[in-house]
């Protein structure tokens, strides 16, 4: 079915006769100049605002509470995944003609090419998709698939920064930054929002597509890295001769002082921002490390996951093993912390370095890079999608998957695609969102929307999301630099048709 004061400073006398209390301070400001943005007095039309920042009334009832947002860097093809184009397998090999002239990002107007994957339907909706996300198949009837997705450009970190920020330069808030700030923290333990990269490294923006720009500071992104040793940096003191208790002891004394530098100080946003992430980070010394202990999981909802190391082999012997572990890891952790009270997890599919490449930016080679990375994905994400739909949270649950373009339908080389911002998928799923369904179609060869006029951008799926957690995206505003900021910028409406 298609359808975002100048700080009175210590004099020398008092700096000394606060002894070590005052060196503390000293130092608590430098690091706070460090921080070096600037303080956004923030509104909200229309809205009552509690102290935290925090809409004390929704805009209207909501239908979902959380957020997960799967990000595939470096552009994953559309017509290799989910959106299935007959006439390439028809005309495979041929000239391509686009019937315009097309700015290629590099040298990919070869001849068409057909996707190397087989493609089958699946579910009650028949929806076809791609054997190497074959996984997903069992899921296909609670998605909304989102076809006609359009871009602004073909340029990896300008499109990634679109995607995940709603601009396509840095210095605006990630979409989680805006939904930690508009809505709150549900477990006060436990960050807002949580970021889990992708462990080789970050995608193009790296911490920019998290962090809050003129948002308060406490609503960024915590990054985490399950596949590490240390998953959260500096959770805890890596002296051997710093105990737990004085530990514990060490942050109570610097809360302490903090307390007294910031009651000398009233009005100062971003020390009552670090005193926060300081309690917080307290508080996840014994919140964090449960989450992400996954050594009480049953053996059969670690299979689920491909944490087993089984059926993770793609065809032609492709191997897939590590990225079924790598991503479904991710996948389970995001659960467990939703399921803790965690609002807005985003994982991140891929890095901005490495050969042979760990991205989907495939220009080389379409099978060997999508592969191992869409198996991966799949079977995390519908594992993810079933464990949620199992416990009863993807009701209330947003599942989003993105990437920042497309690719092409012609050839670059022989058996890669170049960028294409012109059409690409998203998908949508739970939280009240329609399932089994394909919106908007692109066109015969998955170059452009088939309804040129009528596009979806970033802004609609953002304007869906906030819609469907009570939040109307034209008025949650922040006042920054003369200007009323929103996710949506002065773009987006919802999509009724994906709205269940």
């Amino acid at each position: 079915m298609w359808i975002k004061p100048q700080r009175p400073s210590l004099s020398r006398r008092e700096l000394l006769s606060q002894g070590s209390a005052g060196f503390s301070a000293m130092a608590l400001a430098m690091m706070l100049r460090e921080d070096a943005y600037a303080e956004a007095k923030t509104t909200a039309s229309d809205a009552s605002m509690a102290g935290n920042g925090a809409l004390q009334v929704l805009h209207h009832p909501p239908k979902a509470k959380r957020v997960v947002q799967l990000f595939m860097a470096g552009a994953a093809s559309h017509i290799d995944l989910f959106d299935h184009k007959p006439m390439l397998d028809k005309h495979h090999g041929e000239p391509s003609d686009f019937g315009e002239h097309v700015e290629a990002f590099q040298n990919g107007l070869g001849p068409w090419m057909k996707s190397p994957f087989k493609f089958s339907p699946h579910g009650q909706s028949g929806k076809m998709i791609s054997e190497v996300v074959e996984p997903l198949g069992k899921c296909v009837d609670d998605i909304a698939f989102v076809h006609n997705m359009v871009g602004k450009t073909g340029v990896h970190s300008q499109g990634t920064y679109l995607q995940a920020t709603g601009f396509q330069r840095p210095g605006f808030p990630g979409m989680g930054s805006w939904i930690s700030y508009g809505l709150g923290a549900i477990n006060e333990n436990l960050p807002t929002f949580v970021v889990l990269p992708d462990h080789r490294g970050f995608a193009s923006g790296g911490p920019k597509n998290w962090g809050s720009a003129f948002l308060p500071a406490s609503s960024q992104g915590t990054a985490i890295f399950p596949q590490r040793e240390n998953p959260i940096d500096d959770l805890f003191a890596q002296a051997d001769f710093v105990s737990q208790q004085g530990d514990r002891d060490g942050l109570k004394m610097l809360q302490q002082m903090n307390q007294r530098y910031q009651a000398e100080r009233q009005g100062d946003s971003r020390l009552s921002g670090r005193i926060r992430a300081y309690e917080l980070a307290a508080r996840m010394q014994l919140s964090a490390p449960e989450a992400l202990d996954l050594s009480g999981e049953p053996a059969h909802v670690l299979k689920l996951y491909g944490l087993d190391r089984a059926g993770s082999e793609y065809p032609d012997k492709i191997n897939a093993a590590e990225e079924t572990e790598y991503f479904g890891r991710k996948c389970l952790i995001a659960r467990r912390l939703l399921e803790r009270g965690v609002r807005f997890v985003q994982i991140w599919s891929g890095n901005d370095n490495g050969f042979p490449r760990r991205n989907w930016d495939s220009h080389e080679d379409i099978r060997r890079d999508h592969g191992p990375l869409a198996r991966g994905m799949a079977v995390g994400t519908a594992a993810l999608l079933q464990d949620l739909k199992r416990i009863g949270l993807l009701e209330d649950t947003i599942v989003l998957w993105t990437t920042e373009f497309g690719r092409m339908p012609s050839t670059q080389g022989s058996t890669g695609r170049d960028h294409n911002p012109y059409v690409f998928t998203n998908w949508l799923s739970g939280g009240g969102i329609r399932g089994g369904i394909s919106y908007g179609p692109s066109d015969q060869w998955g170059y452009k929307p088939l309804d040129r006029a009528h596009p979806t951008q970033v802004y609609d799926i953002h304007a869906t999301i906030l819609h469907q957690l009570g939040i109307d995206h034209t008025r949650l505003t922040v006042r920054h630099d003369g200007v009323d900021r929103r996710l949506t910028d002065v773009h987006g409406h919802v999509v009724k048709e994906l709205i269940g």
